[in-house]
């Protein structure tokens, strides 16, 4: 199989259902995190989907916080399609929108660095700028 079996376009509100199931196998291998409907709702609205036979097979969206902060979000891919592009395909349509929108910067978490920094992200920005985390719920 190649790419030219798979189709890339803009996800629509009808698509959020059809989503949070397609994404369930990657919740449950805890690869990305659960979603709601009413998230997925919103998640949409800034979302890609590769389809192969009329069947998702890949879906990214760009959760926009600011003018100045986005996030890749729930990117997954079937592993059978994997190592095809689509990852990466999926990852430029979503930079493009917050390119489009005049995003400064996008940001990624994802267990898969190698993948990112193909697609052109890194681990600090110019000047240094690195994300570092933390999660209330950890306090002792």
């Amino acid at each position: 199989m190649n790419t030219s079996d798979v189709t890339f376009r803009a996800a629509c509100a009808d698509d959020a259902a059809h989503v949070l199931e397609y994404l369930e196998p990657f919740v449950v291998a805890q690869q990305i995190l659960p979603r709601s409907t009413r998230e997925m709702d919103v998640l949409v609205e800034n979302a890609f989907l590769a389809e192969r036979d009329g069947q998702i097979v890949g879906f990214a969206a760009i959760e926009i916080y600011s003018l100045k902060l986005a996030e890749i979000q729930c990117l997954a891919v079937s592993t059978d399609v994997r190592g095809l592009g689509i990852g990466k395909e999926l990852v430029n349509r979503c930079v493009t929108v917050a390119r489009d929108k005049g995003i400064l910067e996008v940001m990624a978490i994802s267990s898969s660095g190698d993948f990112l920094k193909q697609c052109g992200f890194d681990y600090t920005l110019p000047h240094q700028k690195r994300a570092l985390f933390y999660r209330p719920g950890d306090i002792s």
